[in-house]
């Protein structure tokens, strides 16, 4: 029973951090497909090399939403490393998202407009779980010392209501 608070506090920050990653990531879908658009129509870009600029510029857009939104609160030290990882898993995301519209353009030769834009936006979803996961495991990592504390006080909370059970039953 006293591990109920806590779970549902944790489910908490979990549920506002994904809201906070689907904000950012939402409008870093807007500006992935509108740049794709934009270059799939003013320019003689093959479709998939369009659809790499675009994902390029959502990367530049979400690490600055990532950083100064979502995971504001994370720790801060490290820059050169957080970048680093970012880029890392971003173009890991980069060959899921475009593998799959390069894989719907050459290989089954679904190249229609509309087409590349459903399978451009299949493998943004796709691509996004395996980033929400990678982002949140291994670049903006929680500050140690909050979890620290955060497990403290629901371990005293914890002690607290055992207490006053132990208290009520010796009456």
């Amino acid at each position: 029973m006293s591990e109920r608070p806590a779970l549902r506090m944790r489910l908490e920050l979990l549920m506002r951090e994904v809201a906070k990653f689907g904000a950012v990531g939402g409008v870093g879908v807007l500006v992935n497909l509108a740049v794709f658009n934009l270059v799939r129509h003013m320019t003689e870009l093959p479709v998939v090399r369009a659809s790499i600029l675009a994902t390029v510029v959502a990367i530049a857009f979400n690490y600055v939403g990532f950083r100064y939104f979502t995971y504001r609160d994370r720790d801060k030290s490290g820059r050169a490393k957080e970048l680093s990882l970012f880029l890392l898993f971003s173009a890991i995301g980069l060959v899921i998202e475009n593998g799959i519209l390069y894989t719907a353009t050459y290989g089954f030769h679904w190249d229609t407009p509309l087409q590349s834009n459903v399978f451009k936006f299949v493998g943004i979803g796709i691509a996004t779980l395996f980033r929400f996961w990678s982002y949140r495991t291994w670049v903006f990592r929680a500050l140690p010392a909050r979890e620290a504390v955060q497990t403290a006080e629901s371990f005293l909370t914890t002690a607290e209501r055992r207490e006053r059970t132990e208290a009520g039953r010796a009456k």
